[in-house]
C-alpha cells in the first residue's frame, strides 16, 4: 500500500508540473505577444514624433518667413511716414 499512494502521489504531482508548464507556456505566449504589439505602437509613436517634429520645423520656417517680411513692411511704412514730414 505504500508504494501505492507513493504512485498516486507522484502521478498527481506529475500531473500538476505538467499543468504548471502549460500555463507557463500559455504565459510566455501571452508576453511575446504584448511584447511584439508594444513594439509595434512604439514604432508607429515615434514615426508620429518625427512627422509632428518635421511639422513643427515647417511651421516655423514659414512664421520667421512672416515675421521678416512683417518687418520689413513696418521699416518701408515707418519710410514713408518719415518722407512725409
Amino acid at each position: 500500500m505504500g508504494k501505492e499512494k507513493e504512485g498516486v502521489t507522484l502521478k498527481g504531482m506529475v500531473k500538476e508540473i505538467k499543468g504548471i508548464e502549460r500555463r507557463l507556456v500559455q504565459t510566455l505566449g501571452d508576453l511575446r505577444e504584448k511584447i511584439e504589439k508594444l513594439k509595434s505602437e512604439r514604432t508607429e509613436l515615434l514615426e508620429e514624433i518625427e512627422s509632428l517634429k518635421r511639422a513643427g520645423e515647417n511651421k516655423v520656417s514659414t512664421l520667421e518667413k512672416e515675421v521678416v517680411s512683417l518687418r520689413e513692411e513696418v521699416e518701408s511704412l515707418k519710410e514713408m511716414l518719415s518722407d512725409l514730414e
